[in-house]
């Protein structure tokens, strides 16, 4: 895992509004829901929305990643905290890099298995393995917990997100990924997972640990 935080200005008041009747209306987001929001209509209201890019470029360029977003999806996602959970099943075959665009609520993204917590600002800039446990929580909470998330509090994080993918030398090798395959068990697989100890593992979504899929 690897986070930084970018110099990136404050989205328009206009832009920022249509996100908020987006999640509070559209998408009713509850807490621990985590969404994507329309991008190609908010880059038309969004002027700085290639500073944001070319500073994310320019951090995982630092980093010896030079081009790679050139050739990676990017979506906008807003979430409302997370819960606990890992992304191998769906992205195994990348890495995601987050630029968080909302002001400090407060709330940090916590990674259990390294114990990292990073406090999300504007311009907080992460890069991690999707097969890392991950959840955004109250920064002075223990785990996730919907009651740290009522009606009447701001928590929504709004972010632009990127696939890396891993087979990039350079991206495993910047994230110091061990690849674990167990080719045999693959064969017999239609989609990716993640298995922990001879079993397909799952994440408690309350305290981000590892247990064996029910």
């Amino acid at each position: 895992m690897l986070t930084g935080t970018l110099d990136i200005p404050e989205p328009p008041a206009r832009l920022i509004a249509d996100w908020n009747r987006e999640t509070t209306v559209r998408l009713d987001l509850e807490p621990g829901d985590v969404e994507a929001l329309p991008l190609a209509r908010a880059r038309t209201r969004w002027p700085d929305y290639r500073h944001c890019v070319q500073a994310v470029s320019d951090w995982t360029g630092a980093l010896g990643l030079h081009e790679v977003l050139t050739s990676c999806e990017v979506a906008l996602m807003a979430c409302r905290g997370a819960q606990y959970h890992h992304d191998g099943a769906h992205y195994g075959g990348a890495a995601f890099c987050n630029l968080f665009l909302s002001e400090d609520r407060g709330l940090d993204l916590h990674f259990p298995s390294t114990g990292h917590r990073i406090p999300l600002v504007r311009g907080t800039v992460v890069m991690f393995d999707t097969g890392q446990p991950h959840a955004v929580i109250e920064r002075c909470s223990g785990g996730f917990d919907v009651a740290d998330f009522p009606p009447e509090k701001d928590c929504t994080q709004l972010f632009l997100t990127w696939e890396l993918p891993v087979e990039n030398v350079n991206v495993a090798h910047a994230l110091r990924i061990t690849f674990d395959i167990d080719p045999a068990t693959s064969l017999l697989l239609d989609e990716e997972q993640v298995w922990l100890n001879g079993a397909r593992g799952s994440v408690c979504p309350d305290s981000g640990r590892w247990c064996q899929a029910g």
